[in-house]
């Protein structure tokens, strides 16, 4: 495989470190070479092929621990490989959905261990980069210490590449100030991690860490997207952005 990276470095970064946009190029020879119908072996990547893989495990909060389920999603970028988002509890559990197929990036949407607690063994396998927001680096060092980073820092107006799919990083904090939603325009998925649910806002153990900024962040981003997107949450079953359009007055008005 051949990595190409776009995105300036910070001063101090590790040398697979960047801000903003990174790329993933693939150069095996099926994928590259022309003809006169166009690339050989490209693939139709389709939203139905995305994988859910539940785990129980508990989320670590402030001392406290409460059990939960918890989602981690597959989405395949190509015919080859995957991107995993969010991986939670239990490495071996995704690893096994994954199989064969080649991890191309693990993608975090905080820094809860419910989002990350499986990251580095996932990413790992395959010397896959992780990405997560460098506001999230405090909470990802309670879970893996020091000695292993993310590779990637991704923000609101970001975009990654990977495979046959381009990712928009769309800002959403509230549950954290670092959390992020990863929207696939070409899937016309959003994996909105703990920050929309199924009928709900996201809470973080029993209750909500800013509610105001985590309702802008639904009603200013999330539910601008187009109304059939489908929205995968960390937790609990899949929605759509017309549904939980519904439901934001009675959120505003706290109902």
């Amino acid at each position: 495989m051949f990595w190409k990276r776009k995105g300036k470095k910070k001063d101090g970064d590790d040398a697979g470190s960047t801000t903003a946009t990174a790329e993933i190029d693939r150069a095996e020879a099926a994928d590259t070479e022309e003809t006169a119908e166009g690339t050989k072996g490209a693939t139709t990547v389709s939203d139905d092929a995305i994988e859910r893989v539940e785990t129980a495990g508990a989320l670590s909060f402030e001392g406290q621990e409460f059990e939960t389920v918890s989602n981690t999603w597959i989405v395949p970028a190509d015919d080859e490989g995957v991107i995993v988002v969010d991986p939670a509890h239990d490495a071996k559990a995704i690893l096994t959905a994954v199989g064969e197929r080649e991890i191309y990036l693990v993608a975090c949407t905080n820094g809860y261990n419910t989002h990350i607690g499986a990251a580095i063994e996932v990413a790992d396998r395959d010397e896959a980069p992780i990405a997560l927001h460098p506001r999230e680096m405090r909470s990802w060092r309670r879970v893996h210490g020091i000695e292993r980073k993310p590779d990637w820092e991704v923000e609101g107006g970001g975009s990654v590449q990977v495979g046959e799919l381009e990712i928009d990083i769309l800002a959403v904090p509230g549950t954290s100030s670092g959390t992020v939603a990863y929207y696939i325009p070409r899937l016309g998925v959003v994996f909105s991690g703990d920050t929309l649910l199924d009928g709900r806002l996201g809470t973080v153990g029993e209750g909500y860490v800013d509610f105001t900024t985590q309702l802008a962040s639904v009603g200013e981003t999330l539910l601008s997207l187009p109304p059939d997107t489908r929205v995968l949450p960390d937790t609990g079953p899949e929605t759509t952005v017309g549904q939980q359009a519904e439901n934001f007055d009675s959120w505003v008005a706290g109902d």
